[in-house]
């Protein structure tokens, strides 16, 4: 599903580009869009947005990977700034290898991380090259 198909709203009626348009989303339209690489491989679904609390700001989507029905499916959380919105093919691009996002530090829906804990979320950002230490070294 794409986040028109899941428009209950209607927000993203064109209205000569007057609404939300990609800028500003709900973030209940997002939730089952796709995400592929850039070699337009399947590498999952977005189940869920994490908010942090303290700033306001989308921390991770958690992304499912495999499994049929939820069963023996993988989740990760992806760091926000990692996905790109796909606005021709109305879905998410990470760029990431389908390897890599196969050996993806994951968990499962009876396990969530501390996604608060800064360990933890350190090692997410450098698995996914995004976060402070890793955008001054994109410069």
């Amino acid at each position: 599903m794409n986040y028109e198909e899941l428009d209950a709203l209607g927000m993203y009626v064109d209205n000569g580009h007057k609404g939300p348009g990609p800028e500003l989303m709900g973030a209940d339209t997002l939730i089952g869009n796709h995400v592929h690489n850039l070699k337009d491989e399947h590498l999952g679904e977005i189940k869920e947005i994490m908010l942090d609390m303290r700033t306001g700001n989308i921390a991770y989507a958690v992304m499912s990977y495999g499994g049929v029905f939820t069963l023996g499916e993988k989740l990760f959380a992806v760091p926000w700034e990692a996905l790109t919105l796909d606005t021709i093919n109305k879905r998410f691009t990470l760029n990431l290898e389908k390897e890599r996002i196969e050996n993806a530090p994951g968990f499962d829906s009876d396990h969530w991380p501390n996604m608060a804990n800064q360990t933890w979320a350190s090692q997410i950002h450098t698995y996914y090259a995004t976060g402070s230490q890793h955008d001054a070294q994109r410069r």
